[in-house]
């Protein structure tokens, strides 16, 4: 189900059946629940954009918190009781030690941030409550592509489509938010996991689902890259230099985010098996020449004025 307010139809892989209704739209959730019977719920809905949700956090809060209550509600009543939840890195705030732990402390420090950890509260409650049995799934920066699939965002704002876009000439600059973090050049520190890598984990977590509780994983691979390095290997993919500009910091940006994948890794056996991030890259490169204008909706050449 998608209302594809972000989505495309397009992307809906061969054999899905698509509903296109709003996770908040009840009657419209009620409907299909009553047509058939169904298993698990695997909810990835969301309004994601950080800086919107630091400037207009009021439908940040609509969307993601009460059109989640109103999806558990729904599925409440028609007796689903698995529930697999795409939740973020977003909850840790600045994190307090290297290495993220699902146990460490949660102090959101943007809004969406906060609705995701409102939603895993809520559905921590579900759980014992109701014998629902939940896996939360805390991702790091989600990336990457396939030959069929890739990352086709408007506005875009996730860092490797916005580089590829100054590769394939349609911006004139790609914009470094922040160059005086305590970090080693200067940028954010992000773990990077490729999408393959992410949609394995959520298989795992269907073929465990079995005892009432709920139980949190962080999707990453354990180790960072910088901005600046990031902007690096896209250039050493497309073969050229990439022309960026340091801006000031974006609020709700921590410094550093990186995943402890222990949890995942012993509890459900996950390995990251294409996230090395010259292969991340590579396969978003791959697609975006095979799809110049994505998914064909909603694009146009983002060239700035120069200055």
């Amino acid at each position: 189900m998608d209302d594809l307010s972000a989505g495309y139809a397009a992307a809906v892989p061969q054999g899905a059946r698509l509903h296109t209704a709003d996770i908040g739209d009840r009657r419209a959730m009620r409907e299909l629940f009553a047509s058939e019977d169904f298993d698990v719920i695997f909810h990835f809905a969301a309004k994601a954009l950080i800086p919107e949700s630091v400037s207009n956090p009021g439908i940040f809060f609509d969307s993601n918190v009460a059109s989640g209550i109103a999806l558990l509600e729904e599925a409440r009543a028609a007796g689903i009781r698995k529930f697999v939840f795409s939740s973020s890195a977003a909850v840790y705030g600045n994190p307090q030690s290297t290495l993220i732990a699902e146990d460490d402390p949660k102090n959101p420090v943007n809004p969406y941030g906060e609705t995701k950890l409102m939603l895993e509260r809520a559905l921590s409650w579900y759980a014992s409550a109701y014998d629902w049995t939940v896996v939360a799934f805390r991702y790091f920066n989600a990336c990457g592509g396939t030959s069929t699939v890739g990352e086709d965002h408007w506005p875009e704002t996730h860092i490797i489509p916005l580089l590829l876009q100054v590769a394939s000439g349609e911006r004139e600059y790609f914009e470094v938010f922040g160059h005086d973090y305590s970090t080693p050049d200067g940028t954010c520190l992000r773990d990077y996991v490729h999408v393959l890598d992410i949609a394995e984990a959520h298989v795992r977590a269907l073929q465990a689902l079995a005892r009432p509780g709920m139980t949190a994983y962080n999707i990453g691979t354990g180790t960072t890259f910088s901005v600046r390095q990031v902007c690096r290997v896209v250039e050493r993919i497309v073969g050229a230099r990439l022309h960026t500009r340091d801006s000031a910091r974006r609020a709700g940006d921590p410094a550093v985010l990186c995943a402890d994948p222990k949890r995942l890794m012993t509890l459900l056996g996950w390995q990251p098996r294409f996230s090395d991030i010259e292969q991340i890259v590579r396969s978003a490169w791959e697609w975006k020449e095979k799809h110049p204008v994505g998914y064909g909706a909603r694009r146009a050449v983002l060239v700035p004025e120069t200055d």
